[in-house]
Formats: C-alpha cells, sequence, structure tokens
C-alpha cells in the first residue's frame, strides 16, 4: 500500500491554487484530468473504443475526440455516460498506477492523486490514507462560477447542483482547505497540511526495504560485470 493522499473539491472551489501551491513545495501531485484527456488521444485503446461505440461524428477534423459533442451525449444519457466511464476508467487507473510507482521508486514520502470526483465514485477513496477537500462556503462558490464562466445564475446553479453538494464531501474528507477567503489564507492552510503530511513515517519501511532490494542487485550487477571483464 502506498501512502496515497486524495484530493478533490467541486466546480469554482479553488482546487486549482491548492494544487499549484503543492506543486510550489515539490509535492508529487497526478492529475486524473490531465491523464483523462491523454488517454483519449488517437492511437489509444480508450480512443478506438470510443469510436466503435459513439460514432465518428464525435471526431475533429483532426481526429481527435470533440469532447463537447461527446460531453453532450452523455450528459443527458446515464447509460452512455457509464458506457463512457468503462471505457476511459480502467486506462486512467493505468496510467495513474504507473505514475504513482514512478513517484514511490524516487522517494517520495507521499503521493496527491488530484480527483474531481474522488467523492461522487467513492471508489478510490479505500486506498487513501486520507483526502483532502479544497471547500468554499456556497455563496462565494457560486459567484466565482458566474465570474470565471461567464454564466447565469440559473446556469452556475445547474451546474453546481450536478455535482454532490460541497458541505456533504466535507462530512468526507479527512482534512479541509477552506478557500473562501484570500489566497495567503489558503496558501496557510496548504502548508500546515503539507507539515503534517511530511511529519508522518507511514511505509517508510516500504521504502526501506525496495531502497535495499534495488541496492542489493545494484551490487549483484557490479559484481557479475567485473567477473565477466576479468
Amino acid at each position: 500500500t502506498m501512502f496515497l493522499v486524495g484530493l478533490s473539491g467541486g466546480i469554482a472551489s479553488g482546487k486549482s491554487t491548492v494544487v499549484a501551491v503543492l506543486r510550489e513545495l515539490g509535492c508529487a501531485v497526478i492529475d486524473a484530468d490531465v491523464i483523462a484527456r491523454e488517454v483519449v488521444q488517437p492511437h489509444f485503446k480508450a480512443y478506438r473504443q470510443i469510436v466503435h461505440y459513439f460514432g465518428t461524428e464525435i471526431l475533429l477534423e483532426n481526429g481527435e475526440i470533440n469532447r463537447e459533442a461527446l460531453g453532450n451525449i452523455i450528459f443527458s444519457h446515464p447509460g452512455k455516460r457509464q458506457l463512457l466511464n468503462s471505457i476511459t476508467h480502467p486506462e486512467i487507473q493505468k496510467e495513474m498506477l504507473k505514475q504513482i510507482l514512478k513517484y514511490f521508486v524516487l522517494g517520495y514520502r507521499y503521493v496527491i492523486l488530484d480527483i474531481p470526483l474522488l467523492f461522487e465514485t467513492n471508489r478510490l477513496t479505500k486506498f487513501m490514507k486520507c483526502t483532502v477537500l479544497v471547500y468554499c462556503d456556497p455563496p462565494t462558490q457560486l459567484s466565482r462560477l458566474m465570474k470565471r464562466n461567464g454564466l447565469s445564475r440559473a446556469e452556475a446553479e445547474a451546474r453546481i447542483a450536478s455535482q454532490l453538494p460541497l458541505d456533504e464531501k466535507r462530512k468526507l474528507a479527512s482534512h479541509v482547505i477552506d478557500n473562501s477567503r484570500d489566497r495567503e489564507s489558503t496558501r496557510r492552510q496548504v502548508l500546515r497540511l503539507h507539515a503534517c503530511l511530511e511529519d508522518s513515517l507511514d511505509f517508510l519501511w516500504a521504502r526501506l526495504a525496495a531502497g535495499t532490494v534495488v541496492a542489493g542487485l545494484g551490487g549483484l550487477v557490479y559484481l557479475l560485470l567485473r567477473h565477466f571483464m576479468s
């Protein structure tokens, strides 16, 4: 078991601000959204399956998937949304696992998995040592979304309503970063969280064991090379 930290939030709650601070601190952050965009690029397995089931009408002129067109299809058809998830989620999880292993070998104390729907799906939380929610109060969330996306109040409320409310997610999270105020307040909270996670010695034995194995293999290779060269 790796030392994994699940990070989530809500639309316009300010998760990107928190991630930026974590990256500044040198933390290992795996962005599920970025991976989701990568695995549906042409020549990937998920791309071929999506085109097979949804047709070529969802493609742009350059052959890439038109995410807006695909989104319009699945938004009003839960069955098709489940089909898309069944295609993409295994590929996303495989790529996340590759990156987790990379950071494990590099000796990071913990790895942050930035997963927007972490609490909605609830399938990955059991693998997390702790979970972090980027929170802001509902009026602030609504105001930020309207301003950021140029939406009417009704449009913004509809988008927020499509997600699990932040107050519900707050009950499920191990840690909460309250991003309702200014950036400096948020930054201080992230620094405290980082210090707390860095102080944890959980799974240190696993890294030491892995290091011992690697060192042993390296020594064996060195001895074999000396034998054959002599």
